[in-house]
């Protein structure tokens, strides 16, 4: 869809309209430098837990959430992929819908438990000030 530009009658200025592919191009790629910002923190987050060890009082915890977070991120990555391909070369035929819908939603929960498991790692990051401090 271009964008479409309109007058205004009142005073002949120029109006410009919301041009709804732009704006979902430009969504995706900000979703995905959000996607690539979260697992580079994670690996750095895997990486510091890996270093410290068991010396760090939470490290099976974190060692398991950061793992976890990692897997559900490079899953999350795959269905994105998979879909991508999917609008590519199957998608305008309505028997492809429901299951497009399917592994869109198994998508959105991946993304909302990575979030949930990135919250619950930053509340035991040691390397944060305790709130005493």
């Amino acid at each position: 869809m271009p964008e479409v530009t309109i007058f205004n009658e009142v005073n002949g200025a120029e109006i410009k309209t919301m041009d709804a592919n732009r704006y979902a191009t430009k969504k995706t790629i900000a979703q995905g430098m959000l996607d690539i910002a979260l697992l580079t923190a994670n690996a750095s987050q895997l990486k510091y837990i890996l270093h410290v060890g068991k010396q760090h009082q939470f490290y099976t915890l974190m060692l398991t959430l950061i793992s976890l977070s990692i897997v559900l991120q490079i899953l999350s990555g795959i269905l994105s992929l998979s879909l991508s391909l999917f609008r590519d070369c199957r998608l305008d035929q309505p028997e492809f819908h429901q299951s497009a819908n399917a592994l869109n939603h198994v998508r959105t929960a991946f993304a909302f438990f990575t979030t949930m498991i990135n919250v619950f790692i930053s509340a035991f990051d040691s390397r944060l000030p305790s709130p005493t401090e």
